[in-house]
């Protein structure tokens, strides 16, 4: 049940739709949530178009989802607006394959992201189906990854190299890492609501638990492979006054730098998730790192 009008269009066949004919600004009713979620379960991102949203806006729609975090656990906010994360190519770009803030406890369960500066090419956001990932891995390789655990940090080289960083780039590492977190999650997670596997790794999963650095490099490169195969991912190719939500329990994206150093600027609300559980039915741990300032369990 939705809006008459609205329309679903495919944006791939494993991940990504379009809503055409919906408004985000409106006061959403209970039928036009539940349609949104259905669609982004089975989808996984959702991209609208020619959107007039600004920030309370934003952050009155991805309220429709759930409670709301705080922009970051480290980085601060847009002033005057403590649920919104500037998403600031002047800031650091982040063209690394994750999944939005893993190293906590309990992450996201959907990120909203809004368009506000749009370079005239290129940076374009990828998103990537975890659930279609886990599904392509051969039948052996499902079994032993539904039985590993992984520690993500948000202490390690999540841009650049430290030697190749200048002394404002050093001053965003710092604050970055000026809490530090470590949490053990499950490789694979069981999505709480469609119960579909997702590989949950990224780049803030720095290790296997119980095993060695290498040995843990090896296998999560393998396994990110998968997540990252063009089948399974989608091209959003950013445009001015546009949204997009994705669901980030099953998800994994990446900021293409490729725009020559122009100006791009999107803004981030990100709506606070559960603690994941795993296929045996242990949910994750906490080793370092207390996020309560941050968010809350839904």
């Amino acid at each position: 049940m939705t809006t008459i009008g609205t329309d679903v269009r495919k944006l791939t066949g494993r991940i990504g739709a379009e809503i055409v004919g919906f408004d985000p600004a409106g006061d959403l009713d209970a039928a036009q949530v539940a349609f949104l979620t259905d669609a982004l379960h089975e989808h996984k991102a959702l991209v609208f178009r020619n959107v007039r949203l600004d920030d309370e806006g934003q952050q009155r729609f991805a309220a429709h989802f759930g409670e709301l975090t705080k922009a970051h656990p480290t980085v601060p906010a847009v002033e005057g607006a403590p649920a919104i994360l500037p998403v600031d190519s002047e800031r650091g770009r982040a063209n690394h394959w994750h999944t939005d803030v893993t190293f906590v406890l309990n992450p996201p369960k959907a990120s909203t992201l809004r368009s506000l500066v749009v370079p005239p090419y290129g940076g374009e956001t990828l998103i990537a189906n975890a659930a279609a990932a886990y599904r392509d891995l051969p039948e052996p390789l499902r079994a032993f990854a539904d039985t590993l655990r992984a520690v993500h940090t948000n202490d390690y080289d999540y841009v650049q190299p430290p030697e190749t960083v200048d002394e404002q780039e050093r001053e965003r590492r710092a604050q970055f890492v000026s809490r530090k977190y470590r949490t053990v999650h499950p490789v694979v997670r069981v999505h709480p609501v469609t119960g579909e596997r997702g590989l949950f790794v990224g780049g803030f999963a720095q290790r296997i638990e119980g095993l060695s650095v290498g040995e843990s490099r090896d296998l999560l490169r393998l396994l990110q492979s998968y997540v990252t195969r063009p089948e399974n991912v989608v091209r959003v190719a950013w445009e001015p006054d546009q949204l997009v939500l994705f669901d980030n329990r099953i998800t994994q994206h990446y900021a293409i730098d490729n725009y020559d150093g122009l100006p791009r600027r999107l803004n981030r609300v990100t709506v606070a998730g559960d603690v994941p559980v795993g296929v045996d039915g242990r949910s994750s741990e906490s080793l370092e790192g207390d996020a309560s300032h941050y968010t809350p369990v839904a």
